[in-house]
């Protein structure tokens, strides 16, 4: 008997995966805990539709980041901590404050988890920071970080 999981299905398979099983294996266990479907056309079709709108949709995102990367391409970021003497901050520049930062001085909105620093930047001056966009789609851009209320 042909099913389709609706669920991961230890010793059996994966969500959204067909597989080949015993008559009463389908019909007694599967079937009953709503964890399998069985096969037919109409619910192939469906799983084909889905995954072709999932490519979809992912294919967009891709082609989003890479549009964000080239508008990002280049851009500094500037910032302006508080600090005291000898252009020292009162603690770091977070990537919260980097990805606001961004969003009011270029309009692009970044989460502040895809920010990656090098190291924590707790000096007044220029640094690097890793966005990435995408899998494979990061963009390096600097940091300009001025110290206010000395």
């Amino acid at each position: 008997m042909k099913v389709l999981l609706l669920q991961d299905v230890h010793g059996t398979g994966k969500k959204d995966e067909i597989v080949e099983v015993s008559e009463g294996y389908g019909r007694n266990y599967l079937l009953p805990r709503k964890l399998a479907k069985e096969a037919t056309a109409e619910t192939l079709n469906s799983v084909k539709l889905s995954r072709d709108a999932q490519a979809h949709r992912e294919e967009v995102k891709k082609r989003e980041a890479e549009i964000k990367s080239r508008e990002l391409k280049g851009k500094v970021i500037q910032l302006t901590a508080r600090g005291g003497e000898n252009g020292k901050l009162y603690g770091s520049v977070t990537a919260d404050m980097i990805a606001k930062a961004l969003k009011e001085q270029h309009g692009i909105e970044v989460d502040k988890r895809r920010i990656e620093q090098d190291e924590p930047i707790r000096a007044a001056g220029q640094s690097f920071v890793t966005v990435k966009l995408w899998q494979g789609i990061s963009v390096r851009m600097l940091v300009n970080t001025t110290v206010a209320g000395k």
